[in-house]
């Protein structure tokens, strides 16, 4: 049990700094610090207000609803109480009989604060009400009463495009942990699979790869985040693609890709890493958005090919079997994109590396 808990320790601590080291988060996220940006690029965050409203944290968002709100109504409070003060409404000023008070009620900061909470929440007045005799009350009343459909606008409209940002809905499009190289229809591959866990369909949807590492030029330059174009290729079409069940996307491995140049064996030495992309729209709002994720050379594996997931019940229906949407089984392949394209040798199995040259002698007993 100690052995079983210290393992998983270790595998979780490997996790994280894999996810440190690596570009784009196997969530989609971006692992990138900003810094050492001046204060008047930093005042464009503040002038594209409704931007970093929207994407605030939930909790940054809960605390201004409730401080907007608060704030306005002891604000307004204190200017019902400046006017009662004024008119001399209020208790401590000891008002005459006789007095037409500017707001009945109102007699010191309590129930000015309550009055200006029920005038911005239209929840009715009671006992606390302006009166016709008092201009100021009246036009306060009024600006209020602009003022508070204008802050509950300003909040409701924000969750609303927080609750719809198309990221929500890129959560329910999954890739699988690992991608896998072997061959697939004459051809070495690099595969990997993608979902849609809704049965809403995602339309226009189109995908694309970009690896990144390091490269050194020539002339000695050194360039930290290369960017190589990797073509992906989908059996059920390039455009317009019926995303209703998982699809299988894969990219050759022929002279002109990156990979073409790696085995079995230096696969794991590489430092890339392949970040993908699909660009598509949502059915239901018509809202685009983009979904991401990468695979790290470790998440690659060669001579693996993903188990079938999609099959027919008894009754005829096309089932999915997302138990099977990472798993993985050994099959046959080259050991490197070289020996595929010359003839085929140097293949990798599940039992080891055949030797097709190897002579049995019998030397008898």
């Amino acid at each position: 049990m100690v052995l079983g808990i210290r393992k998983r320790i270790q595998n979780h601590l490997a996790e994280r700094r894999l996810s440190k080291i690596r570009l784009v988060r196997k969530d989609g996220r971006c692992n990138i610090n900003i810094g050492n940006v001046k204060y008047n690029n930093r005042f464009a965050f503040f002038a594209d207000f409704w931007t970093s409203f929207v994407e605030t944290r939930w909790r940054f968002m809960l605390i201004f609803f409730v401080t907007a709100h608060t704030m306005s109504w002891f604000i307004f409070s204190l200017m019902w109480y400046s006017l009662a003060k004024n008119n001399g409404d209020l208790l401590w000023q000891d008002p005459p009989q006789n007095n037409s008070p500017c707001a009945s009620g109102v007699i010191d900061l309590t129930t000015s604060f309550l009055y200006s909470m029920t005038t911005q929440t239209m929840i009715g007045y009671g006992v606390r009400v302006v009166t016709p005799q008092c201009p100021g009350g009246v036009t306060l009343l009024i600006v209020q009463a602009l003022v508070s459909p204008l802050i509950d606008c300003l909040t409701c409209g924000a969750f609303l495009a927080k609750i719809s940002l198309p990221k929500k809905r890129a959560k329910t499009i999954t890739f699988s942990d690992e991608a896998v190289i072997c061959q697939n229809k004459d051809v070495l591959c690099l595969m990997f699979r993608v979902a849609n866990l809704r049965k809403t369909l995602m339309i226009r949807s189109k995908f694309y790869g970009k690896l990144f590492r390091t490269t050194v030029k020539p002339d000695g330059e050194t360039i930290i985040m290369d960017q190589i174009n990797i073509k992906l290729l989908v059996d059920a079409g390039k455009d317009s693609l019926f995303f209703v069940c998982p699809l299988t996307l894969y990219h050759v491995i022929d002279k002109a890709s990156p990979f073409f140049d790696m085995t079995e064996e230096t696969l794991r030495q590489q430092k890339f890493e392949l970040v993908v992309f699909m660009d598509s729209i949502n059915e239901s709002t018509s809202n685009s958005c983009q979904v991401r994720t990468s695979f790290i050379p470790q998440e690659i594996l060669w001579g693996y090919n993903f188990q079938p997931i999609v099959s027919r019940d008894q009754e005829g229906k096309y089932s999915v079997d997302f138990s099977n949407f990472s798993k993985m089984s050994p099959v046959t392949t080259a050991h490197c994109a070289h020996c595929f394209h010359n003839g085929g040798h140097h293949f990798h199995s599940a039992n080891g590396l055949d030797n097709p040259v190897f002579q049995a002698i019998d030397f008898g007993e």
